[in-house]
């Protein structure tokens, strides 16, 4: 798993969920190196999301990637936090818009935008940070 996919339990089950609209360095995609900042934002995502948080999940229009991961916006439980928005918003994530799912769409690239003028996270730390997203 990657820093924007997670398992949650849904009742009597267990769902890997893929977060909508963001994307994060690899850090532990099979034979591939760990990018730049990869770790960081696991870690970040850890903590956001440590075990037994509870969260709402949120659909948009797509149920599941081509991958059988349910795809979702995450709200954190009990203060409302949008995990997805917040990893884009602190630097450890770029926006990534793949339609049909557009709901949060305009939030995530202004988000991506303001973090890479203000150099948060990846922004400054990764030489070529545009190149972990090509």
């Amino acid at each position: 798993m990657c820093s924007s996919d997670l398992e949650v339990r849904l009742g009597r089950t267990t769902e890997r969920i893929r977060l909508i609209g963001i994307d994060t360095p690899e850090s532990v995609k099979p034979n591939s190196p760990v990018e730049c900042y990869g770790k960081e934002a696991s870690a970040r995502l850890e903590t956001l999301l440590p075990a037994g948080a509870e969260v709402e999940v949120v659909r948009d229009v797509e149920l599941r990637d081509p991958y059988g991961r349910l795809l979702a916006y995450l709200f954190r439980r009990p203060d409302g936090l949008f995990v997805n928005l917040a990893m884009v918003s602190d630097g450890y994530a770029n926006q990534l818009t793949i339609a049909p799912n557009v709901t949060f769409a305009e939030e995530f690239r202004a988000a991506a935008g303001q973090a890479r003028r203000s150099g948060l996270g990846l922004w400054r730390a990764c030489p070529e940070p545009d190149r972990l997203f090509s």
